[in-house]
Formats: C-alpha cells, structure tokens, sequence
C-alpha cells in the first residue's frame, strides 16, 4: 500500500509534470506527499584580491560572497516549492524538503527520512554523450532507492 509519496522537483517542465503525475497518484492512494527540491554547491570563482572585510570570504565584483548566494539559492529552492504546492496541491498537507548537495543521493536520503514508500521523479531523457558527461539523477535514484521509482517522462512535441 502506497501511504508517503516523495515527489522530486526542480525548476524544470519535466518535474513539473512528474508533480502533477505524483499528486494525482497520492490523491487516488489518499496519500501523503513530500515535495523535495536538492540545492546543488554553485561553484565559485577564485577570488585573490576582492575579500569582504567582515566575514572574510571572497567576493564577486557584483558583490555577491558565497553566503549571500547560497541565500539566493535557498531562496529559490522555497519558490519552487511553494509554487508546486499552490499549483496542485490544493487541500492537501505537503511535508517538504529541502537538501543541499547531490541531488540523486538527497532524493534517496529524503525517502528515508520521509519514510516515503514511493518516489516520483522526472527525467530529462538526456542520451548519448550529455547522459555520459552530466550523469542521470533519475537512474541513480532508481539504483539507490530503498523503495519503488516511478521514472516521469515529458514528451515533447
């Protein structure tokens, strides 16, 4: 039986069709629903001679430091949950996540955390050399999870 569903979302029309899929599977399951969304490390330039004088920590020429985009990013993160939320949630509670790191292994430790029994997630049908060089957190997921993976694909055309 299907009681917790954690649904993987970013900003992207391939997670917002697998949340729709996902909060209309927990609606016919009279589910509950995680929503999580993974923050990645942006990669910060080397900065050798532009430090902020209070923190200490390098800073870009448009003055933004590593904290302040990790703010940025965190911010982010509540926009796209809040907006799958109000977009298909309607009456129902939604726990929701949000983890900082690898996506794949944040989506897996979300499940466990959630003790969801199912995970929904898009996939960006990468193939060829772009699956080789930038990876799939979907395939990941599906490997590492300790429950089923529903794999959502977007078809377009």
């Amino acid at each position: 039986m299907i009681h917790k569903i954690l649904i993987a979302i970013d900003d992207s029309a391939h997670a917002e069709h697998a949340a729709e899929y996902g909060f209309d599977i927990a609606r016919k399951f009279g589910a509950e629903v995680g929503l999580v969304n993974i923050v990645e490390p942006a990669m910060m330039p080397q900065m050798t001679t532009n430090t902020d004088p209070i923190m200490g920590m390098p800073s870009l020429g448009v003055g933004i430091n590593e904290m302040e985009l990790l703010d940025l990013q965190k911010t982010n993160s509540e926009n796209i949950v809040d907006r799958t939320i109000n977009k298909f949630a309607g009456d129902m509670r939604v726990t929701h996540f949000t983890e900082y790191g690898s996506t794949a292994d944040g989506i897996v430790s979300c499940c466990k955390e959630f003790n969801a029994d199912l995970i929904v997630i898009g996939t960006h049908s990468r193939t060829g050399i772009d699956r080789l060089l930038m990876g799939s957190v979907a395939e990941h997921v599906v490997r590492h999870s300790p429950v089923p993976v529903l794999v959502v694909p977007l078809k377009e055309g």
